[in-house]
């Protein structure tokens, strides 16, 4: 009784606002699976579980969250339903998905219960704690018990968090302590063949890369060069624009500046022992200068809105990453990898220079490049398990 007047208090304080209906995408045929993340911290380990679900499975996968980042082959993106009994049935009825997958623990009610009624099974992941969309909902009598009892298993990211599921009402065979989910980190591709060339070519030679740098950056990274030059007299800068039409008219800046000699990878120049600054602008380029570069520095963290590049790129291909406090969605990310000591935070071109500086003893480098690679491949087996319960479940195994 107390669970049903609860639910019905809640539907009723939740707003609809009848002029405004949502437009949706069509459904993808096939056994859909949802996944919904309530935060930009969660979004990554959805992004990489929905990437395998396609990839692996062959499935198609709805991912809603309030920003979804950058488009994924076979994932539909879409904001959140508002959660109320009208919105929710007209989102179910749409989407029809075979599976729900919730990370973190916000609770949405009436979604929640209308899936449930349809015999939808639904999963939490990567749990922290039960929470619902606005902290006053927690008053309404039974509403979480009643919610977090339709789950069919909730993955708690640690004792803590588990103890809060089964507090909050989850049952006690449902809630097991499986840590958190891999970060989404693709291993970005490259030409084995052009690596090994290159390696040849640059000789031993100090490298550092600076990624996806917007134009506001120019004037900082270049100064940051010219500090670390003066203690590695070979040492060279790959750089890499935000957009690629910037390469040409920056590196014709360069040009005419004459402080360096420059070489544009896109006239078909090579980094020869004389390059200094070294031009690129292929966006599909980005894997093998990961690999060729023991450092990188992300653009758009300095003066921009955050990072121009997802830093686990750099993280899974073993180079240590140097950045500004403009850390953007990627906040979260950032904040594993610093507080595994795997990454440098800087604050100005200085900071930047001296930090660069520093990591080019190949030893510090690779400390803070081996810390980052342990936090991007941590959490593989728990994405594993996720993907192993879904496939139960869609088989009809649990």
């Amino acid at each position: 009784m107390a669970a049903s007047l609860g639910l019905t208090l809640y539907n009723l304080g939740q707003r609809r606002d009848p002029a405004e209906p949502l437009v949706r995408p069509a459904r993808p045929i096939g056994r859909l699976v949802w996944l919904h993340a309530p935060g930009e911290g969660l979004v990554s380990p959805m992004r990489a579980l929905a990437r395998r679900l396609v990839e692996e499975d062959g499935l198609p996968v709805l991912l809603t969250a309030p920003v979804t980042g950058p488009d994924l082959d076979g994932v539909v993106m879409q904001p959140p339903a508002p959660d109320n009994p009208v919105d929710a049935r007209a989102f179910l009825d749409h989407w029809k998905p075979e599976v729900a997958v919730f990370a973190g623990g916000q609770l949405r009610p009436a979604v929640m219960h209308e899936a449930a009624d349809r015999k939808i099974p639904m999963l939490v992941v990567n749990g922290k704690a039960p929470a619902f969309l606005r902290e006053r909902d927690g008053w309404y009598p039974g509403l979480m018990r009643s919610a977090l009892a339709r789950f069919r298993s909730i993955m708690a990211v640690d004792e803590a968090a588990a103890r809060a599921f089964r507090k909050g009402g989850a049952g006690l065979s449902a809630v097991a302590v499986t840590g958190r989910m891999e970060e989404e980190s693709a291993v970005l591709p490259a030409s084995e063949a052009e690596r090994t060339a290159l390696s040849h070519l640059l000789a031993a030679r100090p490298v550092w890369f600076a990624a996806g740098v917007t134009e506001a950056e120019e004037t900082a990274v270049l100064q940051a060069h010219r500090m670390a030059f003066q203690h590695s007299h070979r040492l060279l800068l790959i750089l890499m624009p935000e957009h690629p039409s910037r390469a040409a008219p920056l590196a014709q800046a360069l040009h005419e500046a004459g402080d360096y000699v420059v070489a544009e990878r896109s006239r078909d120049e090579d980094p020869e022992a004389d390059v200094e600054i070294f031009v690129v602008n292929n966006l599909a380029d980005y894997g093998l200068w990961y690999r060729l570069a023991p450092v990188t520095f992300l653009g758009g963290t300095l003066t921009g809105k955050g990072p121009v590049r997802n830093p686990m790129e750099a993280a899974v291909l073993g180079s240590a990453i140097l950045h500004g406090p403009k850390t953007g969605q990627s906040g979260p990310v950032f904040g594993r990898l610093g507080a595994a000591r795997a990454t440098r935070a800087v604050a100005s071109a200085n900071d930047l220079g001296e930090a660069l500086s520093d990591l080019l003893s190949p030893d510090r480098a690779a400390r803070l490049a081996q810390a980052a690679w342990a936090v991007a491949s941590d959490g593989a087996e728990v994405t594993d398990l996720v993907l192993q319960r879904i496939r139960a479940i869609m088989d009809g195994e649990a």
